[in-house]
């Protein structure tokens, strides 16, 4: 089978360039499939200012092509496609793109999420020249200067709040009628007392106005028509994110927003198949956090890769049965007597072979098959890949029984 890799990570953003270094340089043949420009969100970032490390801030494009350089130099291959289908629950899991199919022992899912976009006139063209989605990334650059809001819910009323520690005056453009908003109650209530808060009602917004920088908004007032231009330096809007998660939504576990869930590991529902970024279900969604979720996606994935590749070829595979015994390595009773098995197995090489597994740091083992590591240790008889028979009692009468020997 071509294009077999042991780490395949699909979406080339500060998630999954983080997961390819990671991958690549724990040895693993990593590659990522990136249908555009490498670097996500974080590319279209003219100034990046609370990445760690950069005090005097960096920008985004220029930190994602060095966590790309990075990332190659370790090995990584940057596949340029466009994603059409899945099937994660294959062995190895198949990608399909555009230009060709893609196999991967591991996938890591890391396409992000999107801003919800209102969709008028200079809102692209403007994007990181005064328009933003982040207030957390973007706010001290409005130092002293007049922002305006768009949207009325939780987010909009919270990042209005925290972009007035920055600017001179924050104005919130709502649909609805005045005094009324889409967000919790006591936020609402801390934002109306909230003096460099300004509220235009009944609004929506036409334009985004300015050549290289914003410089104005155009409104509508839905109740009358008329249109009103106000000037302003920025514009936040916040009416929403849309994770990436379409292709795969028949297949991994998300909450009712269409976030894909994990454990602590980035581990979905899935064996073998992480996600990371922003298109997980997470507090924080920052460049900081989408490099974390890489890494650790990247080690567990290795992990997983090589717990994987052992048993296929020592357990399953294997051409004569294998007894494996599973032990505790505190438990020096227990480890003790996994000598016996091991004497037992020496004795009958001819016939046999034998695997240990700490039971208490292979997950693999323990997911696939249940072991309950409060009753070690445990032995298990494999013929063909297959459970046989098991025992608890290692003493070389029953190992002689369950093996027939």
């Amino acid at each position: 089978m071509e294009n077999v890799y042991d780490l395949l990570i699909l979406g080339g953003g500060p998630a999954g360039l983080s997961a390819a270094m990671y991958g690549a340089r724990g040895r693993l043949k990593t590659a990522i499939i990136e249908k555009g420009r490498a670097g996500g969100q974080a590319a279209t970032t003219s100034e990046l200012e609370n990445y760690p490390g950069f005090g005097r801030g960096t920008t985004g494009p220029g930190l994602t092509e060095a966590m790309l350089n990075h990332a190659l130099d370790f090995g990584a291959e940057l596949i340029k496609d466009t994603i059409v289908s899945l099937d994660l629950k294959s062995n190895p899991k198949k990608v399909v793109g555009r230009k060709g199919e893609y196999y991967g022992k591991a996938v890591i899912y890391a396409l992000g999420a999107v801003p919800r976009m209102i969709n008028v006139p200079g809102e692209g063209k403007l994007r990181g020249k005064g328009v933003s989605y982040c207030a957390t990334c973007d706010a001290d650059l409005f130092e002293e200067l007049d922002v305006v809001v768009v949207g009325s819910g939780d987010a909009a009323v919270e990042e209005a709040e925290y972009l007035t520690k920055f600017a001179e005056t924050v104005t919130v453009i709502v649909i609805h009628d005045e005094g009324k908003v889409d967000a919790n109650k006591v936020s609402a209530e801390r934002a109306f007392k909230n003096p460099k808060i300004k509220w235009i009602w009944n609004s929506t917004v036409k334009s985004i106005n300015g050549d290289e920088l914003v410089e104005s908004v155009t409104l509508k007032n839905i109740k009358t028509g008329e249109e009103t231009v106000y000037p302003t330096n920025g514009v936040f809007i916040f009416i929403g994110t849309q994770p990436m998660s379409d292709l795969v939504k028949d297949q991994l576990e998300l909450n009712p927003q269409g976030y894909i869930i994990t454990d602590e590991k980035m581990a979905t529902n899935i064996e073998g198949v992480f996600a990371a970024g922003d298109v997980r279900a997470k507090y924080l969604r920052q460049v900081v956090t989408a490099a974390a979720d890489g890494a650790i996606a990247a080690v567990a994935a290795e992990k997983y890769v090589q717990e994987t590749d052992l048993w296929e070829n020592e357990v399953l595979k294997a051409e004569k049965p294998v007894l494996v015994a599973y032990y505790n390595p505190t438990d020096m009773e227990g480890t003790e007597k996994v000598g016996i098995v091991d004497q037992f197995v020496r004795e009958n090489s001819d016939k046999l072979s034998l695997v240990k597994v700490d039971a208490t740091r292979n997950e693999l083992v323990e997911r696939r098959y249940g072991i309950d590591k409060s009753k070690l240790p445990l032995v298990h008889l494999f013929v063909n890949g297959e459970i046989k028979a098991e025992t608890y009692d290692l003493s070389l009468e029953s190992l002689k029984a369950i093996t027939n020997l």
